[in-house]
């Protein structure tokens, strides 16, 4: 576990075919700290997530559980999940304590919608860090670069196209934190914007 960012810290496993990083991320604040898509975090790294403190547990989108029940029974923390994507993880056994919605602030974050790949699919917006935190709307990987998933993973191509459409115009961030690859600190929106200027022409 290391700190990327002042106050935000990420752990990573490296996942297999994929052969990029899946991340979990703790966010310090004051009114409750947070984590994010929680990935299995080794003995010692669940430990110092029992130390820090987590009041919730936020999931971005309804593949992203991960270790959020293991975190949840050590840590007392809540999960939190957009409804339209809750019931499939429930159905996969993870323990949903509430519900998340669009425009809503959760720690120091705004929820955004992020649909396309799922229907409940939500990012995360700090305006005053001008950061984005992403689950699998956005995958950096290789390191730098944006893209999406395979259409064969996703719901609705057109809508998560024009999700993150979205999010690029109307979003001010520099830096942006996924739930799958690289991290990208500073210079991330143009990086996105290469992305959306890719969507020319498709449907």
């Amino acid at each position: 576990m290391r700190e990327i960012v002042e106050g935000i810290h990420m752990w990573s496993r490296l996942a297999q075919p994929q052969n990029y990083n899946f991340n979990g991320h703790w966010v310090a604040h004051p009114g409750g700290n947070l984590v994010i898509d929680p990935v299995e975090p080794e003995d010692e790294e669940l430990e110092r997530l029992v130390a820090m403190g987590v009041a919730h547990i936020v999931l971005t989108n309804r593949n992203h559980s991960r270790a959020a029940n293991r975190v949840r029974e050590r840590t007392g923390a809540q999960v939190l999940m957009h409804p339209a994507d809750a019931g499939h993880a429930r159905e996969q056994g993870t323990q949903i304590d509430g519900d998340l919605a669009v425009n809503q602030r959760i720690g120091p974050f705004q929820v955004l919608d992020a649909s396309g790949k799922s229907p409940g699919e939500v990012a995360l917006f700090w305006p005053e860090r001008s950061l984005l935190l992403v689950g699998d709307a956005i995958i950096s990987d290789p390191p730098g670069k944006c893209r999406l998933l395979p259409e064969a993973k996703l719901d609705d191509p057109a809508a998560l196209r024009a999700s993150v459409k979205r999010l690029y115009e109307t979003v001010d961030f520099d830096s942006l934190l996924v739930g799958d690859g690289e991290p990208i600190l500073t210079g991330a929106k143009a990086r996105v914007g290469y992305l959306v200027v890719s969507f020319s022409g498709t449907r």
